[in-house]
C-alpha cells in the first residue's frame, strides 16, 4: 500500500492527508505552479495563518468570501477558512470541486446550534421569519429565510417589515448588538464564539488606562460589556477599514489575532494591540480551528485534490435560497 492510499483511507479519521511531502520542498512554488496547472482558486480567511494569507488568491471576511465564491471562474476552490465556509462555496458551485485542507477545521459557533435542536425551537415559533449568521451547518441554512454576516446583518434586518417577528441565531452577542442597533425585538438562540467570549474587559481597560490614546474596537461577536466601551464595533473587514482610515495611532483589537497581518501590511504606521484574554495561559484570541490549516496542509490538499467538501443535492437546494438571499440584499 502506499503512502497516499493510506492517507486516504485514513482522511476522515484525520481529518487531512497525513504525508510527509519532501524536506526540501518549496511550498510556495509548488502551490504557484499546482494552482496554475489545475485552474485552481485560493480563497482565505482573515485568522488563517500569515504564510496563507499571503499565497491566496483573495483574503475575506465571511460575506466577501461567499461572494467571491459565488462568482469565480475557477475549476476547484480551495478554502482555506473553516468548514462552514468551504460548505458555503459547495453550496453555491454544486459542479465545481471544493477542497479543505482540514476537514475537522470547525467553528464553535456553529457548533452552538444543532440542527434537531434548532428544528424543534423553530417550530415553537411558527411565525417567526428565521435570520441566520454565516456561520453554521449547511442544515442550519437549510432551515433558515435569509443568512446574513457580521458585515450586512444591520441592513438585513432592516430589510425586514417591522411586524414580521424574528429568530435570530445562533450568536447571542451578534443578536443583542443588533437588538440595540436596530431597535427590532428578536427572539435569540443561545449560542456564541469561545474566542471572543474569551477577551477580559477588566485587562483591556486596564491596558486602555496605560494607553489612553489608543482606541479600542471589537467585534461584534464579543460580549455586551466589552462592546458598550469599544470606540467602534464592526466586522472583521469594518476593523480593518477602521483602522485604515481612522486619525488614531493606536488600537486595542478584540477580534481574532489572524486579523493584525492584514492590519498591519495596510496600515504599517498603525500600533496594533491585541485584546488580553481572560485565561493567561492560552492562546484565547486565536481560533484554534482556523489554524488547524497549515501550508503542509494546503499544498497537499491542491495537490491530491482531498480531502473535499460534499453537500447532499436536496439540501444544498434548500440551503441555497437562504443564502442567495442575502447575496441579493448585499
Amino acid at each position: 500500500m502506499t503512502t497516499l492510499e493510506k492517507a486516504k483511507i485514513n482522511l476522515q479519521e484525520n481529518g487531512f492527508l497525513d504525508i510527509d511531502p519532501p524536506k526540501s520542498i518549496n511550498y510556495i512554488k509548488e502551490i504557484n505552479k499546482l494552482r496554475k496547472k489545475k485552474n485552481a482558486v485560493i480563497l482565505a480567511h482573515y485568522y488563517q495563518e500569515d504564510a496563507i494569507q499571503d499565497i491566496a488568491d483573495f483574503v475575506g471576511d465571511s460575506l466577501a468570501l461567499a461572494q467571491k465564491a459565488a462568482t469565480t471562474n475557477a475549476d476547484i476552490i480551495v478554502f482555506a477558512g473553516v468548514h462552514f465556509m468551504a460548505e458555503t462555496a459547495k453550496i453555491l458551485n454544486p459542479s465545481k470541486k471544493v477542497v479543505l485542507p482540514d476537514l475537522k477545521a470547525g467553528c464553535s459557533l456553529a457548533d452552538s446550534c444543532p440542527p434537531n435542536e434548532f428544528a424543534a425551537f423553530k417550530k415553537e415559533h411558527p411565525n417567526h421569519l428565521v435570520v441566520s449568521y454565516v456561520n453554521t451547518s449547511a442544515e442550519i441554512k437549510a432551515l433558515t429565510d435569509i443568512v446574513c454576516t457580521s458585515s450586512n446583518a444591520e441592513k438585513i434586518i432592516n430589510s425586514i417589515p417591522k411586524n414580521q417577528p424574528i429568530i435570530f441565531a445562533p450568536d447571542r452577542n451578534l443578536g443583542a448588538w443588533l437588538i440595540k442597533k436596530t431597535g427590532r425585538e428578536m427572539l435569540l438562540w443561545d449560542g456564541a464564539c469561545m474566542v471572543h467570549e474569551a477577551f477580559s474587559i477588566d485587562k483591556i481597560l486596564k491596558l486602555h488606562a496605560e494607553n489612553p490614546d489608543a482606541e479600542i474596537i471589537a467585534h461584534p461577536e464579543s460580549e455586551a460589556h466589552l462592546l458598550k466601551v469599544a470606540k467602534y464595533v464592526g466586522s472583521t473587514s469594518g476593523l480593518l477599514n477602521y483602522v485604515k482610515t481612522s486619525n488614531a495611532k493606536t488600537f486595542i483589537i478584540a477580534t481574532e489575532v489572524g486579523i493584525l497581518h492584514k492590519m498591519r501590511q495596510e496600515s504599517p504606521n498603525k500600533i496594533l494591540i491585541p485584546a488580553p484574554v481572560e485565561d493567561d495561559n492560552c492562546n484565547c484570541s486565536e481560533c484554534f480551528y482556523m489554524k488547524m490549516n497549515t501550508m503542509k496542509k494546503l499544498y497537499l490538499c491542491l495537490k491530491h485534490e482531498l480531502p473535499n467538501v460534499e453537500v447532499d443535492s436536496e439540501l444544498s437546494k434548500k440551503a441555497l435560497v437562504s443564502i442567495e438571499r442575502m447575496l441579493e440584499l448585499s
